[in-house]
């Protein structure tokens, strides 16, 4: 008989493990950086409930992380005001592993290589529970919006674009 494999625990879920947090996992294959939207479509998700991690680099020169939902766009004033900062530029994909020890499509609010601040869009604070990413590509974590805050050591923020 063989062995069943066991699933590679991410820096994010040994942090929720560690401060008590309930989650749960959904895996699915896949070889390259796949979108938001393809993996909430790929997992049967529904797209309000599935966010993706942002970093940007603020006019001072510190970094930031702001979660959003996969279907949104960031809004770079509201992001920058929410830090109190003048402006806020996302940083470029080649240095999100650098900066976050994450890798594009695998990254995620909690664990990252610093405590940067984050602020998740208010539009999660009323969800039952919503989806990001486990911290590596492949793997999303479903937890409680106000779990997240905390294991992120985040606020809430409105920071999305207005559909028009």
């Amino acid at each position: 008989m063989a062995k069943q494999k066991q699933e590679v625990r991410t820096n994010a879920m040994r942090i929720l493990d560690g401060m008590g947090i309930s989650y749960s996992t959904q895996s699915y294959e896949c070889k390259e950086f796949e979108d938001g939207g393809q993996v909430a479509d790929g997992l049967g998700l529904p797209h309000e409930k599935v966010y993706k991690t942002l970093v940007c680099q603020g006019h001072s020169k510190g970094y930031y992380a702001f979660v959003i939902p996969i279907d949104m766009e960031l809004d770079l004033k509201k992001a920058a005001k929410s830090v109190e900062e003048k402006s806020v530029e996302m940083i470029h994909v080649k240095d999100i592993k650098n900066v976050t020890g994450y890798i594009r499509g695998g990254c995620t609010s909690i664990g990252m290589k610093k405590n940067y601040p984050v602020r998740i869009d208010q539009s999660a604070k009323d969800l039952p529970d919503m989806y990001v990413s486990a911290g590596r590509i492949g793997c999303q974590i479903n937890l409680k919006p106000e779990d997240l805050r905390n294991a992120a050591a985040a606020e809430w923020a409105d920071l999305t674009k207005t559909k028009n």
